[in-house]
């Protein structure tokens, strides 16, 4: 993964949540989304320290995981705005996004129940003899989530190939952190003798370099990792928030917050021609993108429960 590529992604995830935003605002996207925005390091980092053959699981805020783990935009945009040729034909919407082909095994929108999912995909494999490794990423609010720490003892008892990934963003939805986890959030890991480390979560070659040496351990029969990423979320928990006007952070906080954008970061590693380029290839993707999400059909409210069961069966 090179520094440009890095950046290409970063930018991705970015402008993506910034057109999804707008897109909230004028309707198209009905019931909102949990914006992404500050911690595009953290999801370009770690899937490009992925083969194309690992897999993710993911959260409420996930859309900038799938992104990274090569989703097309398009088929993002159409299912956050329920089109049929969304990632999901438009029924997962943006809590549950998933593509088996890529290695998603989906976002999860209950606090820390992806972990679990994740640890029993990376012990399947390895039961099948493959060398898959599994990711699962997670707010600083799931540490307190028994699923999760259930996770952690299967992963570390087995040796499970999985790498444990905590965005920090410091809060868990409006609580801050330190009224929320006693001791420390590596504690929790360290404590099922997991190596657990804390990293620059703003900086992607940092995370990159992080993830590249958990995913290798993982991969070679060592077991899990976890990884507490420092991040912050520069928009709100939820885009709720911009009508209801929260006041649990202070903009003195949010402004402090920006001055480590990751965008920018990644791209004053770049000439000024280089990024330059790379953000207009970008703004050309996203507007194709949205162009196809907008021009896609709704589904027939008459095949409501196609999708939704194993069997081919209607239930009535």
């Amino acid at each position: 993964m090179t520094t440009i590529d890095l950046y290409r992604t970063v930018r991705l995830i970015r402008r993506f949540e910034e057109r999804a935003i707008e897109f909230v605002r004028s309707g198209e996207i009905v019931g909102g989304i949990h914006p992404y925005v500050g911690q595009e390091a953290i999801a370009a980092g770690v899937c490009a320290a992925l083969r194309a053959d690992d897999l993710i699981t993911s959260t409420h805020r996930g859309h900038g995981h799938v992104l990274a783990k090569g989703v097309n935009p398009a088929r993002m945009f159409a299912e956050l705005m329920g089109r049929e040729s969304g990632l999901n034909k438009g029924r997962g919407g943006s809590m549950h996004a998933a593509d088996f082909n890529l290695g998603i095994l989906g976002a999860n929108a209950i606090v820390g129940a992806a972990g679990s999912i994740a640890t029993g995909a990376a012990w399947a494999q390895r039961r099948l003899g493959k060398s898959t490794v599994a990711v699962t990423f997670f707010g600083d609010g799931a540490v307190n989530e028994g699923m999760l720490l259930e996770a952690f003892n299967l992963a570390a008892l087995w040796s499970v190939p999985v790498l444990f990934v905590c965005e920090n963003n410091g809060y868990a939805t409006t609580m801050p952190v330190d009224s929320a986890v006693a001791g420390s959030i590596t504690g929790r890991a360290k404590a099922f003798g997991m190596p657990a480390f804390t990293i620059d979560g703003q900086d992607p070659e940092k995370v990159l370099a992080a993830a590249t040496a958990a995913v290798e351990r993982a991969r070679a029969g060592k077991g899990p990792t976890f990884l507490e990423c420092t991040t912050y979320r520069f928009d709100a928990h939820h885009t709720f928030e911009h009508r209801a006007r929260l006041n649990y952070r202070s903009d003195e906080e949010v402004a402090a917050g920006w001055s480590r954008d990751p965008v920018e970061i990644q791209g004053a590693r770049l000439s000024v021609d280089d990024r330059a380029a790379v953000d207009t290839e970008i703004e050309a993707l996203l507007d194709a993108a949205a162009g196809i999400a907008l021009g896609s059909a709704h589904p027939d409210p008459d095949a409501a429960l196609q999708y939704l069961y194993a069997s081919p069966e209607v239930f009535s």
